[in-house]
């Protein structure tokens, strides 16, 4: 399914509606949930995220942030999503702040990976329905169930 994050988010994070201040403070909310799901440090995930933000703005707009990174003790592709209450600035083309945020984390070695799993995330969140769906969502399973339709069939 084209909306389905399940690959990227089983071993990944889901956290709910989130108040934030800024983007770095999102930035480093997200990376420490990831590092204390996969091991990895999370001022790492945090330094190496910062440092790819430093490049460019990870905003696709509609209020959508892809930060990403690569790191090194990662051994697949892993992705953390959150929804913010309100949005940050993410110097967005657009000028919209962000409300939306996946942070994608890929091994150094995976050049290819990191691509498709960086076009299937944008895909995703092209999706206008999905977007206003994880909008009004206010229940963590709902946000689950939007971002990984086919884990969340395959349990029910």
């Amino acid at each position: 399914m084209a909306n389905d994050l399940s690959s990227l988010l089983s071993e990944g994070v889901i956290l709910g509606s989130q108040a934030s201040e800024s983007r770095k403070q999102i930035l480093r909310t997200l990376a420490s949930a990831i590092g204390d799901k996969t091991g990895i440090d999370g001022r790492d995930i945090f330094d190496a995220v910062i440092e790819r933000e430093n490049l460019g703005s990870t905003s696709v707009g509609e209020g959508v942030a892809i930060p990403h990174a690569r790191i090194p003790a990662l051994e697949k592709p892993v992705g953390a999503f959150v929804k913010l209450e309100e949005g940050v600035d993410f110097d967005a083309i657009d000028g919209r702040p962000c409300d939306l945020i996946f942070m994608l984390l890929a091994p150094n070695a995976s050049g290819a990976d990191h691509l498709r799993a960086l076009a299937q995330v944008s895909r995703t969140f092209r999706n206008a329905d999905l977007r206003a769906a994880l909008r009004k969502a206010d229940d963590l399973d709902v946000i689950e169930r939007l971002l990984c339709p086919q884990t969340a069939d395959a349990t029910a």
